[in-house]
């Protein structure tokens, strides 16, 4: 079978600006404060980072002289190498968790939290997938859950959907008899964590399950990795951030979920009002101490909050926030509020 290629041209593995030299004619160059330039180091989350390609590059036309690179190792590995003091940005598809906080204030690391933008988590299977258009978070547990592991074809999760029952969600049995093929985000991700917290949580909670994924399948941090399996596999399935569907609309195709109030597909406005079930905050963490040590950094992140630099949000693919959420973030910015807001 023939694979398509795929481009998304704000998501750069490493999107990296140089120039030879900098102007002090008052430009916007000027506002980072130094004549050397200097460098802004962003990393996290692979669902975060279209925005903030699209802003490092937006920012360089008018700051060349600065260096920024923007990575998207996964949210996990991004808060890693936050909290060891090795980059000034990071990218991050949920909030900061306990753990990580802990590693931070053990580095003498605090953090800024940064609402940034609105994502439909969406579940995804082939274009060629005519089987099935929806599933519920019971169909979900049943084929992605714990209790699959081993599963290699989509009738096999039948009897653990049946005894899973209707509670959370209609179930869409019988499975069809064909190959189950998943490929999905890793444990490192921010997305696989937002999945299984939204999606599997309570139904392997209330069977006495760890609230886990299945082991056995195709893991990858690049979610156009993903994307790219389950385009070439007819009946494939797995999950990614909204932004990559939009941007392969020929390739894969988003399913519409049941998190118990009925189907409902990923859209702009079934996200940003919260109807389709599986929608959750993107994010952006700084630590002030950097701030105030990097005027370059302080600069990128005041374009970061600007319209224009909000408005690498749709451009990316996600859903805007709101008017009253954008001046909720620019507050704390402006503020340099430390700590976490969610969760």
């Amino acid at each position: 079978m023939r694979r398509k290629r795929f481009s998304l041209p704000a998501l750069l593995a490493v999107l990296a600006l140089f120039s030879a030299s900098c102007g002090g004619d008052g430009t916007s160059a000027d506002a980072a404060g130094d004549e050397s330039g200097g460098e802004v180091i962003v990393s996290g989350s692979s669902t975060v980072e279209p925005i903030s390609a699209r802003n490092a590059e937006k920012f360089a036309e008018d700051n060349p002289n600065v260096a920024i690179s923007v990575d998207g190792p996964g949210t996990g590995d991004g808060f890693e190498i936050f909290c060891n003091g090795e980059s000034d940005v990071s990218d991050a598809s949920r909030a900061i968790a306990p753990e990580e906080i802990e590693a931070c204030e053990a580095n003498g690391i605090e953090f800024i939290e940064l609402r940034v933008a609105i994502d439909g988590l969406s579940v995804i299977t082939s274009t060629q997938n005519d089987m099935v258009e929806c599933l519920s978070f019971g169909d979900l547990y049943a084929l992605l859950g714990p209790e699959s592991t081993g599963f290699d074809t989509w009738a096999a999760a039948n009897d653990v959907a049946a005894d899973v029952g209707e509670n959370h969600g209609a179930l869409n049995t019988p499975y069809p008899d064909a190959p189950l093929v998943v490929s999905a985000p890793g444990e490192e991700s921010g997305t696989f964590d937002s999945f299984v917290e939204i999606a599997l949580e309570a139904i392997a909670e209330e069977r006495g399950q760890e609230p886990v994924t299945r082991p056995d399948y195709q893991a990858s941090p690049n979610d156009n990795v993903i994307v790219e399996a389950i385009a070439g596999t007819p009946t494939s399935l797995g999950w990614v951030g909204y932004a990559f569907v939009q941007a392969n609309p020929d390739a894969v195709r988003a399913l519409a979920v049941d998190g118990g109030d009925g189907c409902v597909e990923p859209t702009p406005e079934t996200i940003a009002d919260g109807s389709f079930p599986i929608a959750r905050p993107l994010f952006i963490y700084v630590d002030p101490a950097r701030v105030e040590q990097k005027p370059e950094l302080e600069a990128y992140i005041d374009f970061s909050m600007s319209d224009e630099g909000f408005a690498s949000v749709s451009e990316a693919g996600y859903v805007d926030l709101e008017d009253d959420e954008i001046e909720q973030t620019r507050s704390v910015w402006e503020s340099r509020e430390t700590g976490t807001r969610e969760g």
